[in-house]
């Protein structure tokens, strides 16, 4: 049993392409970064689902705005300006270096003048499909594109979109947007029970700036590293008892190693209603976490 707005996602046939695209959207988001005014938790980072694939939302330039959107179904990269300006890049089988190159040269001919730092973060990762960190400029090792594999891969990532939208909605409290991580390469949604956390022993400016305040989080990895695509969920600080918490759907199950529940996401494609399989794996770990952490939940939920 399938469902065609939940595409098969198998690792193995697309894992070379899920690198190179990793890189690729790492590129672009360290533009956005660049350009934008931190938001707390690093919310000015991330990219957007679109109509088309992946995009960075308007950015300001100074006199006017830019934005840079992944289509993933003409398969190209589209920087487009205020005032009119346009560069459009072919998105086909080219090594990070090129692509970096593409991307750099197409902004100064939009008299964008903008430098980031090159190299990748967070990479390697336990799901990540890159193995090494290189610095854009000198990454000829990732290459690959295959366009229909792309093309899946957006499909998943619309239908999922919308039921963690759902599921957003339902929170009244602090909660992020729905937005797509191009550092660990997870589209995700936090909320927060509205107290601060305590510092994390030895964690960098980074990772404390996230984890700020007490959050649980959702998401959707696409796969890498041998694991295939999964949602996960996972409670931080984690309260006593979360890891025995019941999730549902049946197929849920918790890993120890890294603290997080996990839905394995042909699991939720094979089900009879995949959209109500997601939202009860959503709603079952939050609960399980916010009623473990004592959260306001009367306060927090419509």
């Amino acid at each position: 049993m399938s469902n065609n707005q939940w595409p098969e996602l198998v690792l193995a046939e697309w894992q070379d392409t899920l690198a190179t695209l990793h890189m690729w959207t790492q590129v672009i988001g360290k533009i956005r970064l660049e350009l934008t005014p931190l938001v707390n938790h690093w919310w000015n980072v991330p990219l957007y689902v679109s109509a088309r694939g992946l995009t960075t939302s308007p950015m300001a330039y100074r006199d006017r705005i830019f934005e840079i959107e992944f289509d993933f179904v003409d398969h190209r990269l589209r920087i487009e300006c205020s005032d009119g300006a346009a560069r459009h890049l072919e998105l086909h089988p080219q090594t990070v270096a090129d692509f970096y190159s593409k991307v750099m040269a197409a902004l100064r001919e939009l008299d964008i003048d903008v430098k980031i730092w090159t190299m990748p973060v967070e990479v390697p990762s336990p799901f990540s499909a890159v193995r090494e960190a290189i610095r854009f400029e000198d990454d000829h090792i990732h290459k690959s594109y295959d366009a229909a594999h792309v093309n899946r891969f957006w499909h998943a990532l619309v239908s999922l979109d919308d039921v963690f939208k759902d599921f957003r909605a339902r929170f009244i409290g602090k909660v992020s947007p729905v937005h797509f991580w191009w550092g660990s390469f997870d589209h995700a949604v936090t909320r927060f029970s509205g107290r601060p956390a305590p510092p994390r022993e030895g964690a960098d400016m980074i990772t404390q700036e996230a984890y700020s305040h007490e959050v649980i989080s959702h998401g959707f990895w696409p796969g890498g590293n041998g694991v295939e695509a999964a949602f996960y969920a996972y409670a931080a600080p984690e309260p006593a008892g979360f890891g025995e918490a019941r999730a549902k759907p049946a197929e849920a199950f918790y890993a120890k190693d890294v603290q997080e529940f996990f839905l394995p996401y042909d699991a939720v494609r094979k089900s009879a209603s995949p959209e109500t399989a997601l939202m009860d794996f959503c709603q079952s770990t939050y609960e399980a976490g916010a009623n473990l952490a004592a959260w306001d939940r009367k306060a927090l939920e419509r």
